[in-house]
């Protein structure tokens, strides 16, 4: 709950004005202790029903510490105590809601020598049906990951809001274009139909910051919607239409840091809230100091202690009141929202024990849940490090479910793009050798394999604009063992500099504006070539959604020979073939190596162009191809 300093102001002065400015009323005042003002309530409401029976409440407002708390009399709810911090102005109340207690409303006292100064409600809502059973994602989905800023702008008049700064300028790929919550709305359907079955929005929190605040990750309200890209209940609409349309929703979430905007950093409740920024201290960036067992404890503290950079504070996952604010504020979101699950940003960055009990602590909430971290590493044991079942040297216990796939995704555009030869782990034979490393995965099909996202280079610009490398890299993303991820724009053939340049790899989606020359949505003024691979990757996501085989069955694969790698996928249903071929020319394939993994299939079906291919003694591969055969 929010009382702004103007609205009391004006409630002063309209008191003056009916006659209790008198002399009498004046001196008294005087001699009166300040009033409190209650600003924020966080988290705004809470749900009955919820596994974990504790809540604690952050009361933040002018001298709010003073003043001692109460909660009248409710069924099902009791107050277990208060804490207050370093600062005067934030006091934290810790209540029981049990299992008995109904949605209503509570009422607080906060009181002053026994007398009631303060009165405000606090709402307890009823869960969604099902809440806690939802599931999340998984190998069975397709996630189209966008940035909402440059995907479409569906509501003008919230493009320029000067109290948030960051001013609108679409021909500065730095500055902020105007992308919202109304755009993708209106697009729901598009990514619906190109096959997609999840969406990935970078962040969607207030971001207010003089400039690069259009991405997202600096937040400044993590209770608050950016006002540029609409309202908590828009939101909350989205998703839900996005649900009917069988889309998922995945919040991206940074519990690492916030922006130098956050209003935390006028007025912090504690003096361990953040660590420290004077003299500034920049991280080191050495993720492997958390899990190497040699590395320098200052080194390792510097890693996650340091402030990513100086618009990022770095948070005190260690500061209890905010650890638990920080998994309370996880939660919310889920519920409030009714998302599918939560994407965590510089995962590794975190406080490590921390992130064990958060991600226990959300887990435990949703046992269905898919939660997805980012640990920007090529080293497969780092990644693995933090992933739920996995025996770690140490001890440590995660109970995340997924990790993006980075040293997979690093090994895919290598295998294509590195010439192919007779050594070992030459060209596809990177990728071969890459599957390996599944063994360090307790589940490998929930990890995320993406051709980019906004920190990377377009894929088509690192394959050389090859349309044919295209086409090998989106086929592995969608029939290999994993869970597969787009970035918006991949499927119009989007462009970057080799080098990284982020407003650049994060440019704005044709047709996302008006009287933008081309249309990625309806296709019109788009190259034949963006036309033809938009085409082919809807037709390939869509057939996928269907593919038993490829959602949960084996993986065998075969060591590359001759520039021409195939794996096959298969469960009790269906039987999947699929066949890369980097030569440039036609290449026959003798079939009695697969003899094992065709199991007596005479012919197979190609899933983009319907062509059947019989399956003798060898199979004939067009020039520098990939097919996805269904065997008959």
């Amino acid at each position: 709950m929010t009382i702004k300093k103007t609205t009391l102001l004006a409630a002063a002065l309209l008191g003056l004005a009916m006659g209790h400015a008198s002399a009498q009323s004046a001196q008294s005042a005087q001699s009166a202790q300040p009033a409190q003002q209650l600003e924020r309530i966080e988290p705004a409401n809470w749900w009955v029903g919820m596994k974990n029976q504790r809540l604690q409440l952050m009361l933040h407002g002018q001298g709010i510490a003073e003043l001692k708390a109460r909660l009248r009399p409710y069924a099902g709810v009791r107050m277990l105590g208060s804490q207050r911090s370093d600062s005067p102005n934030y006091l934290f109340l810790d209540l029981e809601i049990q299992p008995g207690a109904r949605p209503g409303s509570l009422q607080l006292e906060l009181q002053r020598a026994g007398k009631t100064v303060l009165s405000p409600a606090y709402p307890l809502w009823a869960r969604a049906p099902g809440s806690a059973r939802r599931q999340g994602f998984g190998p069975r989905d397709a996630i189209y990951l966008v940035v909402p800023d440059r995907f479409a702008n569906g509501e003008p008049r919230n493009d320029q809001l000067d109290a948030l700064g960051d001013r609108l300028d679409r021909g500065n790929p730095s500055a902020r274009h105007g992308g919202d919550l109304a755009g993708l709305a209106q697009h729901l359907d598009y990514i619906a139909a190109m096959g997609f079955t999840q969406v990935w929005p970078t962040p969607l929190l207030e971001n207010k910051q003089p400039e690069l605040s259009y991405h997202g990750y600096s937040p400044t309200d993590l209770y608050k919607i950016d006002p540029r890209f609409g309202s908590n209940e828009d939101y909350r609409q989205l998703v839900a239409r996005a649900k009917a349309l069988g889309l998922g929703f995945i919040q991206d979430i940074v519990p690492n840091h916030i922006g130098s905007g956050h209003w935390w950093m006028q007025d912090p409740p504690s003096r361990d809230w953040v660590n420290p920024g004077q003299p500034y201290l920049e991280t080191n960036h050495r993720h492997s100091t958390v899990q190497d067992p040699y590395a320098a404890a200052s080194d390792r503290q510097r890693f996650q202690d340091g402030w990513f950079v100086p618009s990022m504070p770095d948070l005190n996952q260690r500061q209890p009141l905010l650890a638990t604010y920080l998994v309370q504020n996880a939660v919310w979101w889920i519920e409030y929202a009714g998302l599918s699950g939560l994407r965590v940003d510089t995962y590794p960055y975190s406080d490590k024990a921390f992130l064990a009990r958060w991600s226990a602590a959300i887990m435990a909430e949703y046992p269905g849940l898919t939660m997805l971290g980012e640990e920007m590493s090529d080293n497969p044991l780092m990644v693995a490090h933090w992933l739920k079942g996995r025996r770690n040297a140490d001890g440590y216990v995660s109970a995340m479910p997924s990790m993006m796939d980075f040293p997979l995704h690093g090994r895919l555009r290598d295998a294509l793009t590195e010439p192919e030869g007779h050594g070992y782990g030459v060209g596809l034979g990177k990728l071969y050798e890459a599957m390996m490393n599944d063994a360090l995965y307790p589940e490998p099909a929930r990890m995320v394999l993406f051709e980019g996202n906004h920190d990377t280079n377009r894929i088509f610009s690192a394959l050389g604009e090859d349309e044919a490398l295209m086409r090998m890299a989106a086929t592995v993303i969608a029939t290999t063992r994993r869970t597969p991820q787009f970035f918006y724009g991949t499927e119009l053939l989007m462009k970057s500099p080799l080098e990284r340049d982020d407003g650049v790899v994060r440019s704005d989606f044709a047709g996302g504006w008006a009287g933008d020359a081309s249309n990625g949505f309806s296709g019109a003024g788009l190259a034949p070539a963006q036309r033809e691979f938009q085409a082919w990757l809807r037709r390939l996501l869509n057939w996928r959604k269907t593919a038993s085989a490829v959602h949960g069955g084996s993986l065998v694969h075969y060591n590359p020979l001759d520039g021409v790698y195939v794996y096959f996928r298969a469960d009790a249903r269906q039987r999947v073939m699929v066949v890369l071929n980097k030569n440039k020319t036609e290449t026959p394939l003798a079939l009695a190596r697969f003899a094992e993994s065709l199991a007596g299939r005479t012919h197979a079906v190609d899933v983009i162009s319907g062509q059947r291919h019989e399956l003798g003694s060898s199979l004939n591969l067009p020039p520098r191809s990939s097919l996805v055969l269904e065997l008959q």
